[in-house]
């Protein structure tokens, strides 16, 4: 598996750290771009190692949240 960037395993770390968090709490506790946070979600995404579902307060934002973690430990390893 491809190495991911540094900004993927910071979104990645903190999430399997807080459990799930919203795009505007990431972004946060991150302090990424708004552009760098999306392009790490997306490759997270992708590698089907987190997913997003409608945030039941607002449905207008997504809460993050880690899928698998064994995969997750992987990904650091690579």
């Amino acid at each position: 598996m491809e190495n991911l960037p540094p900004s993927a395993k910071l979104v990645l770390k903190i999430l399997m750290e807080r459990r799930s968090l919203r795009f505007r709490e990431l972004k946060e506790e991150t302090q990424l771009p708004t552009r760098t946070l999306y392009y790490a979600l997306k490759l997270l995404k992708e590698k089907k190692v987190i997913k997003a579902m409608p945030c039941l307060d607002d449905t207008r934002e997504r809460v993050y949240l880690v899928v698998e973690s064994e995969e997750c430990y992987k990904l650091f390893n690579d």
